[in-house]
């Protein structure tokens, strides 16, 4: 560290012409000065600079020494402006982890505006259902699902989801639809393996409150696989109602036991801990509280 002071310092003179005029910029005494060019011209046993009382001269080793401390400076300032960009505009990668739910377009129509905006700003997304380690994937933000574990993450509350239980017109044609819970077991179910509570309904109207538990004929352990079943009428399946807005509205499924109310599903964004976070992390927590954030009633 001291090496490189020096070097910053016998720049800094060479640039500003004169010791004092280096002592000045530097914010320390020309006696300062002239101690850190003493120690480089011992330490590598040359002579940098002539010194005469009206101006200082660089010798050859100087001249080529000063080429090398320039080259070596403009690399750090060119890196402490990178650092400058990143906190305050909204760039380099940007990687995030969700729930393989959210790849059916929630989370694109969030953030495209914020991809458009900023040109210098790249995203790379992995979805899973399982909890990762955001730090050996060198992740930035974590979408998560549900209660989370203590741990030495920060998180911050997102939305409450609601749930809706589909079907779509093609079974209903077939089968009819359920008017009670109960009659939701005489139905074929597309369950989710790695959400067991998706098999599991409170359902509630008032103060009427009914627990099932629903056994699957079909199972995936992924989301959008068992959503792919019901749009092709294979059964009932209880979905977040925002993942399947788009196809409630154009009818590919519709709501069944609307009047019955089922928990809702806290969504989270989460980030390692760290005394700043970057400007494309908070752009994009920005960019999703604004879409998703606060998404309770619809």
């Amino acid at each position: 560290m001291d090496e490189l002071r020096s070097i910053a310092v016998f720049a800094r003179v060479i640039e500003k012409g004169s010791m004092n005029a280096a002592a000045q910029s530097l914010g320390i005494t020309p006696s300062a000065v002239s101690q850190h060019l003493r120690r480089l011209e011992q330490r590598h046993g040359v002579t940098l600079l002539q010194r005469t009382t009206r101006k200082l001269t660089l010798t050859e080793a100087g001249q080529l020494f000063y080429q090398g401390c320039a080259a070596m400076l403009a690399a750090a300032r060119q890196a402490e402006q990178q650092l400058s960009a990143l906190r305050d505009a909204p760039v380099g990668e940007l990687r995030i982890s969700a729930p393989s739910g959210l790849a059916g377009g929630v989370l694109s129509s969030a953030l495209a505006p914020l991809l458009e905006a900023n040109p210098g700003l790249s995203l790379r997304l992995f979805f899973h259902d399982e909890m990762v380690d955001l730090l050996e994937l060198q992740i930035d933000l974590a979408i998560r699902a549900g209660k989370l574990k203590d741990s030495s993450l920060v998180a911050r509350h997102l939305a409450d989801w609601r749930f809706v239980i589909c079907a779509s017109p093609v079974y209903v044609t077939k089968h009819g639809l359920p008017q009670t819970p109960a009659e939701l077991l005489q139905h074929d179910w597309v369950g989710v393996a790695s959400h067991e509570s998706l098999s599991r309904l409170q359902l509630t109207r008032g103060t009427e409150t009914v627990d099932l538990s629903m056994p699957p004929r079909i199972s995936s352990n992924n989301i959008l696989s068992a959503r792919a079943f019901v749009l092709e009428g294979l059964g009932l399946s209880l979905q977040p109602e925002p993942e399947v807005r788009r196809e409630l509205a154009a009818g590919l499924l519709q709501p069944v036991l609307g009047e019955w109310s089922l928990p809702e599903l806290p969504l989270w964004m989460v980030t390692p801990r760290r005394e700043g976070q970057p400007a494309k992390v908070r752009h994009a927590m920005s960019a999703l509280q604004a879409t998703l954030g606060g998404e309770r009633h619809f």
